[in-house]
């Protein structure tokens, strides 16, 4: 099993929707695929699962002026209520934590599909930042078995979910920004990969980015690993970087290429001196440019409809004529994709190579 955390410090570059789609394309290649969302927001939860769904996973009241709401849990086959137990997501799992009960609550992940989970995300996971703040300091004594369990609180619960349902890969979401949720989130990442737009912000956040893994990494491994307990499942925290996707924004017409063009430019350079520590001023090396990845905005609410990949669509969900065009050629750029990120993924977990033969 190899975790890859999809990140990047800025947000509204396509990163949730890149992770769906990416999960949905390795599944199809005989991957069996965890996608966890860590990001409060939830949206990558709201793309896997509808309306119906979410608020008997959230347990929500449809009647707002109702009294307390009731729990649900969804049948992992079915995906249909089943008994009065509490779903799990990523904010219920840590809930015993928060309330000083005891130490996190596991659950299996949703079926999405053979061979597709989810670990569902929760805007109240949110709730857990200051938590995990508080323990990380803590951690570095060792002594504090509490803020062990707090920090590697999210790691644990992502190691069950895969071993139970067999995952070879898992993708985890997360949010854009340097939080205390995304640091015990990337904590469990053997890989990062960066989805990236060709602009300032972009590149500042890469700047920042590089330096905090580091950061990270050479603590965890070298001040608070040594010190957990055999007992507690804790992650490697390696935080690989593998490369970095383009991602194109809807056409504009008043951004001039040449302006997105300097800044793609630069991105290489960028990448080797702050993400990688390597490489001098002025190199143009590409070789950890993954894939640039059109916008497909035409495609987007079709796909939102009709709760399917965006290279999913058929004629009965409106893919007709030119779209149908796009469909195909949307369902060749993330085959193309998924298979250059299997290919550096193998180089960790060479196992990846050949999934059809497991």
């Amino acid at each position: 099993m190899i975790t890859m955390a999809l990140f990047n410090n800025k947000g509204g570059v396509g990163k949730t929707t890149l992770a769906y789609h990416l999960a949905h394309m390795l599944q199809r290649m005989g991957h069996r695929v965890l996608a966890v969302d860590l990001d409060p927001q939830a949206n990558l939860t709201a793309q896997f699962l509808d309306e119906d769904e979410l608020t008997m996973l959230w347990s929500e009241p449809e009647d707002t002026a109702s009294s307390a709401p009731k729990p649900f849990d969804l049948d992992l086959d079915t995906r249909r209520p089943r008994t009065t137990a509490r779903t799990g997501t990523m904010a219920t799992a840590i809930e015993p934590i928060m309330e000083g009960i005891g130490d996190v609550e596991m659950f299996e992940p949703v079926t999405i599909e053979d061979g597709l989970w989810l670990l569902p995300g929760d805007v109240e996971l949110s709730v857990f930042e200051d938590r995990l703040s508080a323990a990380w300091p803590n951690s570095f004594l060792g002594k504090d078995v509490a803020a062990l369990r707090t920090t590697t609180a999210l790691h644990r619960v992502i190691d069950n979910g895969a071993r139970a349902v067999g995952a070879d890969i898992v993708l985890i979401d997360v949010g854009p920004n340097l939080g205390a949720i995304n640091r015990a989130s990337l904590l469990s990442a053997d890989t990062v990969l960066m989805p990236l737009a060709a602009d300032l912000f972009s590149l500042r956040g890469l700047r920042n980015l590089g330096p905090t893994l580091r950061e990270w990494r050479s603590t965890w491994q070298s001040t608070v690993l040594p010190k957990v307990p055999d007992r507690i499942p804790a992650p490697r925290a390696l935080m690989m970087p593998i490369g970095y996707i383009i991602m194109q924004p809807p056409t504009r017409t008043d951004r001039p290429a040449k302006a997105h063009d300097r800044w793609l430019d630069r991105i290489p350079e960028v990448f080797a001196t702050s993400v990688l520590t390597s490489g001098n001023p002025g190199s143009r090396d590409r070789s950890f440019e993954i894939a640039t990845m059109r916008h497909y905005a035409n495609l987007i609410p079709l796909a939102h409809d009709a709760r399917k990949p965006m290279f999913e669509l058929r004629a009965a969900d409106g893919a007709v004529g030119g779209t149908a065009t796009a469909v195909r050629r949307c369902y060749s750029d993330f085959r193309d994709l998924a298979l250059k990120v299997r290919e550096r993924l193998a180089y960790i977990d060479p196992t990846l190579r050949r999934p059809d033969s497991r």
